[in-house]
C-alpha cells in the first residue's frame, strides 16, 4: 500500500493552495491507494442541502471522485472544518472527529489533527466545544449563507491569532504526547495543526518510532508519503 497524509491547506477562496493542491490530486488514484487528510483542509466548512461555498466546487468534487477511483479516503475533523459528514460521509469518505488509531503495513499509527493535544489550553476547548455544538449547527442551518461566511473568517482569526500556542512549544507537547502513544505500542504518530513540518524518528524498545507533523500547504506545501516501512517528508514543487 501507498499513503499520502497531508494537513493545513486552510482553503477558503481561489489560491496558489488550491491550484497546487488540484495539480497534486492529478491522477492521484495511479499512484496511492490511501489518501488522510489531517484537517484544516478547508479553512472552516459549510455545506448546506448539498449545495457548497462556490470556490470550494472545484476541489470538493475532486476529492469526492477519488474513492470511485480506488482510493480510501480518511477525514480528520480540524478546530477549521467539522460537520463533514453530511457531503463526504455520503460520498464514502471515513470522517475521523478526533483521533485514529490504525494499522497500515503490519505498522501501528496514531493519527489526529492535533489540536486537542494541549489540555491546558482551555480557552481553546471551550471554543472547539461550542463550535461542535447542536446550537452552532443549529445556527448553521438557519444563517443566510453570507452571513455564515462572514462569522467563519472571524472565528477562523480569534481561533488563529489568539488561542493558538506558538508553534515551538506546542511541537514539544505533541513530542511528549507522542511517546506516550509509542510507551503503548503505535509506532508512527503522524498530526497537524501546528504548521511546522518535522519528522524525528527514535528507538524505543527495540523498535524505531516515527514522530511527524505534517506542516501545511501554505508555505511549506509539504506532505508524508508512506509506504512498506519507509516515511518521506515531502514537499510538492509542481504546478
Amino acid at each position: 500500500m501507498k499513503a499520502v497524509f497531508l494537513s493545513d491547506a486552510h482553503l477558503r477562496a481561489s489560491s496558489v493552495q488550491s491550484s497546487r493542491l488540484l495539480a497534486f490530486f492529478r491522477d492521484f488514484g495511479k499512484r496511492y491507494d490511501h489518501l488522510f487528510l489531517v484537517g484544516d483542509f478547508f479553512d472552516f466548512w459549510f455545506c448546506r442541502d448539498g449545495r457548497l461555498y462556490p470556490p470550494f466546487r472545484p476541489m470538493a468534487e475532486r476529492l469526492a471522485a477519488l474513492p470511485e477511483e480506488g482510493v480510501t479516503v480518511y477525514y480528520f475533523e480540524g478546530n477549521h472544518d467539522f460537520f463533514l459528514e453530511d457531503y463526504f460521509g455520503s460520498r464514502g469518505f471515513r470522517i475521523v472527529p478526533e483521533g485514529l488509531d490504525v494499522t497500515l503495513d503490519g505498522m501501528r499509527f496514531y493519527i489526529a489533527h492535533g489540536d486537542t493535544v494541549d489540555r491546558e489550553n482551555r480557552s481553546y476547548l471551550r471554543l472547539r466545544r461550542f463550535l461542535r455544538s447542536p446550537f452552532s449547527r443549529w445556527l448553521q442551518s438557519v444563517l443566510p449563507p453570507a452571513v455564515l461566511w462572514k462569522v467563519a473568517g472571524f472565528s477562523s482569526r480569534f481561533s488563529k491569532d489568539y488561542l493558538s500556542d506558538p508553534p515551538e512549544p506546542l511541537v514539544r507537547k505533541m513530542e511528549s504526547f507522542a511517546m506516550e502513544k509509542f510507551r503503548e505500542g503505535c509506532d508512527a504518530v503522524v498530526v497537524g495543526h501546528c504548521h511546522l513540518s518535522i519528522h524525528r524518528e527514535t528507538t524505543l524498545l527495540g523498535r524505531p518510532r516515527h514522530f511527524v507533523a505534517l506542516g501545511d500547504w501554505i508555505r511549506h506545501f509539504s506532505y508524508l508519503e508512506y509506504g512498506n516501512g519507509k516515511f518521506d517528508l515531502l514537499s510538492w514543487r509542481g504546478k
